[in-house]
């Protein structure tokens, strides 16, 4: 589409543009592309720096999404592993970056917010499109049935392989491309090549998160399609006729995904399995709930200020060999809960001011009314109970990325009513090479 790649701006901002589309697209891939990407935006963004915009450096947005990095440096005075700290400090790094490089860059998001998610959007459907050709070339290949597809051997972590990426890391990818096709299609008045190309991305993307069977991401998708979009994009009886339509898909779904063994035992026998302290269950591997449950026990000795930045996988190893926990041991597994991590990390100052971040996050999105945002702290929050997120690079990008753009690119209340009124003005004046305008 060659509205996403036409824009009427000056050459600087131009540049920075197909940077932030261009690092949008690489987010699913190897984190190579990503970060390579940020290192040119980010001398970009000093060459053609204006000393005017230094001193948006002062607002207090810039302060919110590095505390996570602050709390990371604070730690290390006193953490029981200094390599591994320094190693998180350059992991967080981008927590820092992003903001500051969005406030100084002369590129006006609010602007190219549309552009900017209909290309990720894009680029995520492509991907799981890919995906899916992958899986059946395989199958074809080895000459085996077509319900294989279905197996264990093309689901989860398997099916998500060719590009390298977690599972769960990669599903919340997809629900924001979802969210926001279905945004468009909630809203209206889009032409019928947008709503044709929406109507398909968002089934592609849907198989794509039934394939990659990420059982954090159904609570997500549950409350972001079933609540936060009819909650904030509609009204009286539209709004009442989206729900019950809406729970009537899901249950019929639901069914459905759970009448393939693969799925019935990947959505509710692990499930069990992984919040069971049971030690009797026969299973592969640890359940979530026992490296909790370890990883407490150590929180209890030092919960005031933890045991410093870096830390968790080296005394846990030695905790999960003592409880014999032995898979967990092998692995170098974390706690696997992004809240437990910080408390045994950083004690309760540290996950205070990460939850004070959080709620500062919900507190811009709810009150700016903005379902993309919504839906994106609501991934961070819940995906935060199963997975360390910002110990892992692509979990980093994705966090560090898409809070720093939601928040310097949040519409005014007003100009989010006219959006929804016309969701795909910014096509059309686009694609004739005039400035957009929407805000």
């Amino acid at each position: 589409m060659k509205q996403l790649l036409l824009i009427n701006d000056i050459t600087a901002n131009k540049i920075s543009y197909y940077h932030v589309l261009l690092l949008m697209a690489s987010l699913p891939f190897d984190m190579f592309y990503s970060h390579i990407i940020m290192i040119s935006f980010t001398l970009h963004t000093l060459i053609h720096l204006d000393k005017t915009r230094l001193r948006s450096l002062r607002s207090f947005k810039l302060l919110v999404l590095p505390s996570v990095l602050f709390i990371t440096i604070l730690a290390t005075i006193y953490t029981i592993n200094p390599k591994a700290a320094f190693t998180e400090w350059t992991l967080r790094i981008p927590l820092l970056l992003f903001p500051v490089v969005f406030s100084l860059n002369g590129l006006d998001l609010k602007k190219y917010r549309e552009n900017l998610l209909m290309g990720f959007s894009l680029v995520c459907a492509l991907t799981v499109f890919y995906l899916f050709m992958v899986v059946l070339v395989t199958i074809r290949f080895y000459h085996m049935p077509l319900r294989a597809i279905f197996s264990e051997g093309f689901t989860n972590h398997n099916f998500a392989g060719p590009i390298n990426i977690h599972a769960t890391f990669f599903s919340f990818q997809l629900v924001i491309a979802f969210v926001y096709f279905l945004s468009i299609l909630i809203k209206g008045g889009a032409s019928r090549l947008i709503k044709v190309v929406c109507i398909i991305s968002c089934l592609i993307l849907v198989s794509g998160m039934i394939q990659l069977s990420s059982k954090s991401i159904l609570i997500i998708l549950f409350v972001a399609v079933n609540v936060v979009l009819p909650l904030y994009l509609l009204n009286g009886r539209q709004r009442r006729g989206y729900i019950l339509t809406g729970l009537l898909i899901t249950v019929t779904g639901t069914a459905g995904i759970l009448s393939i063994s693969t799925f019935r035992d990947r959505y509710v026998t692990l499930l069990k399995e992984d919040i069971s302290s049971d030690k009797t269950i026969p299973r592969n591997s640890d359940s979530r709930f026992e490296r909790w449950r370890v990883a407490a026990a150590r929180i209890k000795e030092k919960p005031l200020l933890g045991y410093g930045s870096g830390s968790e996988v080296s005394l846990l190893k030695d905790d999960f060999y003592n409880a014999k926990m032995y898979s967990s041991f092998l692995k170098g597994l974390n706690s696997h809960n992004q809240y437990i991590s910080f408390m045994l990390k950083s004690g309760i100052w540290g996950l205070t001011i990460y939850l004070l971040t959080l709620i500062y996050g919900f507190k811009i999105a709810f009150k700016r009314k903005d379902v993309m945002f919504i839906s994106f702290m609501l991934i961070i929050a819940v995906v935060s109970l199963s997975e360390n997120i910002l110990d892992v690079d692509k979990g980093v990008m994705f966090y560090s990325f898409f809070f720093s753009f939601f928040l310097f690119s949040v519409p005014d209340h007003e100009t989010s009513i006219k959006e929804q009124q016309k969701p795909d003005e910014y096509l059309v004046p686009l694609a004739t090479n005039a400035l957009a305008v929407t805000s």
